[in-house]
């Protein structure tokens, strides 16, 4: 007995619900002007930096969050920038025009 059918037998007036799996489209204001990403290194340590964009804080946090999420990698939110640890640009560029934003490489 799985805990489906324990759920089951403990609630049986319970109807069971269909989840709702559609692809969400995300809300994020999506940009004329390109998205610039960079490589630096601080501290001897690599970093991707996003800049660039003219959408709303939370939408640039929200952003953030996203690709730090997908990348399973660390970064924060600061002064309009996304600092991302590593050298991702690769694939930060594949996600951010999977999502339909403009993307600029600055430098090597």
């Amino acid at each position: 007995m799985d805990l489906k059918d324990q759920l089951k037998n403990l609630f049986p007036e319970h109807e069971e619900t269909p989840e709702d799996t559609t692809n969400v489209e995300s809300n994020l204001w999506i940009q004329d002007d390109p998205i610039s990403c960079k490589y630096e290194k601080r501290k001897g340590k690599p970093i991707t930096i996003l800049e660039g964009y003219t959408g709303a804080t939370e939408d640039f946090k929200t952003l953030a969050k996203d690709l730090k999420k997908e990348l399973s990698v660390g970064g924060s939110f600061k002064d309009d920038k996304i600092i991302i640890q590593g050298d991702y640009r690769d694939k930060i560029m594949a996600i951010l025009k999977e999502k339909g934003f403009n993307v600029k490489r600055v430098g090597g």
